[in-house]
């Protein structure tokens, strides 16, 4: 052979090996992975922390919020003033559930163990706090893989199901805060593959001890997460009472789950905080409701209307449209209820033309046609003209897909696993409508409480996706330039939610400044002398109930807030200043000058 040939095909041998490498599952899920912890660490310590991060941190501290637990260091009697030292006085368990009670309900206790271990190894800027949920939702992109290449056996599908996990804007935007949710998403999915797993075992005839001590114990630690992951292991029993006839299964899942329960969920709502959960949440019905009926609009928490159907329904809307990405982001508040039902009517007619007439090999010209003009012919007759509503129109053909895509897997066992996807995609939500109809307010229907639904909606989107591509040229290139106009709204809420501009990811609508609490304190270290005296404002308090009402009637959260981040041995003279409500100050000792340390201008900076 001459030596060009062979070294002409020693080259695309060499070629055809790195495109295999390149293209290996192996390194596209890595590649994955690191682009998910890329968007995830991406500005995620810009922004200070909000109402909800200030409880975990001060919880995480076992420091009771107003003082419960620190008589002793602020307004004592005789005492003018108080040190960073006695502020960080040794804390004991009983103090820690009493600010968990006080600030989060009794609620995550499991999170505030995992992340007081964290603080203690790693410290807490707000990356540091911030960083386990970073790594939980990055290691939900993982699981999701995991669970679709086992369950539904086929890699590239795992791989487009990961990578829509990565850009998920709910799992990036929720790993920006310091609080319990990306844990427990983590640890429900968690629990449901090990649930799975547990009856592939069953089903080869073995009794999976270590498989069922597992489930038990991410029962537990969800729970004691957030207590509406329970949404999840109901699912779970759910499925077993419509699928499973084998007592063994039943007596084992059932003992894990008791075990789960009696070693830690119990306990917590006997001995911990948990015992105050079920009187605050009678309190909170009982406040919101009235709310719901008399102040509406202007009640200093959100817009709380009366759970009739025609609000539950628009209030919920952009839950159910939220959990897939080809959906997210329409609400009959920005684009009229009336215009989303002519757009769903015309996408409706669209899948009807689709089902009759526009599969298989030969599709006549005039559906090519067809199709593409009724998603935007509600234009005539649309009050809103908005390109999202073509993603209205396409919503009806996208879930006939998902549909037909459900009955392309003929296996028993995938059906079942399918029907299980989609329990755990809707119970969650169905629960909080179902509670918001309990408590008569819409209060509850929010997005973060229908996040246990996240992982799955993401494979079901997945598998939609998928399906696209199987389509006839004429409904894959209309369907693919809907995807392609919604993946622009994609990365504008992304975009968004990095600049803070996404009030219902992040929960406001302005920019955050980085936390001030943590820059008052760099600055008092830096200009503190001996002599001198810290002031911190001090408004009038007012408790809603005995929780919240401790022994002093004026505030002491912003000093509270602030010796977080100051050295915990340090003796700087410190006061509160009941004159004013906005300024620290510090007061040099020899000069008496006032050297203004942070002003919070009301309730702007406090966040």
């Amino acid at each position: 052979m001459p030596h060009s040939l062979t070294t002409n095909r020693m080259m695309n041998d060499n070629r055809s090996g790195l495109f295999a490498q390149l293209s290996s599952p192996r390194l596209l899920l890595f590649l994955i992975l690191v682009l998910a912890l890329g968007l995830r660490l991406y500005k995620s310590s810009i922004h200070g922390l909000y109402l909800d991060e200030k409880f975990t941190l001060i919880n995480t501290a076992g420091v009771a919020l107003e003082g419960f637990n620190q008589h002793d260091v602020f307004f004592t009697p005789g005492k003018t003033y108080f040190t960073p030292k006695e502020f960080w006085k040794e804390k004991h368990l009983y103090d820690y559930i009493r600010s968990i009670m006080q600030t989060d309900i009794g609620n995550s206790p499991s999170h505030y163990a995992l992340l007081w271990v964290w603080v203690e190894l790693f410290g807490n800027s707000d990356l540091s706090i911030r960083m386990p949920s970073i790594l939980f939702s990055t290691l939900i992109v993982g699981l999701v893989f995991m669970m679709v290449k086992r369950y539904l056996r086929s890699e590239p599908l795992a791989l487009l199901c990961a990578f829509l996990a990565a850009i998920e804007p709910f799992f990036i935007a929720y790993s920006h805060m310091a609080r319990n949710y990306c844990m427990t998403i983590f640890l429900t999915m968690l629990g449901s593959y090990l649930f799975l797993r547990i009856l592939d075992r069953r089903e080869e005839g073995k009794q999976p001890i270590g498989l069922y001590v597992a489930y038990g114990l991410s029962f537990a630690l969800a729970t004691l997460g957030h207590y509406l992951s329970v949404t999840i292991f109901m699912c779970h029993g759910l499925y077993l009472i419509l699928y499973n006839r084998n007592l063994k299964t039943y007596i084992g899942l059932g003992l894990s789950t008791i075990g789960g329960a009696v070693s830690l969920v119990i306990p917590w709502f006997v001995f911990g905080g948990g015992k105050y959960t079920f009187q605050t949440l009678a309190y909170q019905a009982k406040l919101y409701g009235g709310l719901a009926y008399t102040n509406p609009y202007n009640n200093g928490f959100n817009i709380i209307l009366p759970a009739t159907i025609s609000n539950v329904t628009k209030k919920s809307i952009p839950l159910w449209a939220d959990l897939m990405l080809f959906t997210n982001g329409l609400s009959s508040e920005t684009l009229a209820f009336r215009n989303m039902i002519i757009a769903l009517a015309f996408g409706c007619i669209a899948v009807f033309i689709v089902h009759q007439f526009g599969r298989g090999r030969s599709v006549p010209v005039w559906v090519s046609v067809v199709i593409p003009v009724l998603l935007v012919a509600g234009f005539a007759l649309y009050t809103i003209l908005s390109a999202r509503l073509i993603v209205t129109a396409a919503l009806p053909l996208f879930y006939y897909l998902l549909y037909q895509s459900f009955k392309s897997y003929k296996n028993r066992s995938d059906r079942r696993f399918l029907f299980l996807l989609a329990l755990m995609t809707v119970f969650p939500t169905l629960f909080i409508i179902g509670i918001a109809f309990r408590n008569d307010h819409t209060y509850g229907l929010m997005q973060r409480y229908s996040g246990f639904s996240f992982p799955y909606a993401v494979i079901l989107g997945g598998l939609t996706i998928r399906q696209v591509f199987r389509q006839p040229t004429y409904l894959r290139v209309t369907l693919v330039a809907v995807l392609l106009l919604q993946s622009v709204y994609l990365v504008d809420l992304l975009y968004r939610i990095y600049e803070d501009q996404a009030p219902k990811y992040t929960y406001y609508g302005r920019y955050r400044i980085a936390n001030p609490y943590n820059t008052a304190a760099d600055r008092i270290k830096q200009l503190y002398a001996p002599g001198d005296t810290v002031l911190y404002p001090s408004a009038r308090t007012a408790p809603r109930d005995e929780i919240e009402n401790t022994y002093t009637r004026h505030s002491i959260i912003d000093a509270q807030y602030t010796n977080l981040y100051l050295p915990k041995d340090a003796t700087y003279y410190q006061r509160m200043d009941t004159t004013q409500t906005d300024r620290i100050i510090l007061v040099k000792g020899k000069s008496g000058q006032r050297i203004t340390i942070f002003n919070f201008e009301g309730t702007k900076y406090r966040y």
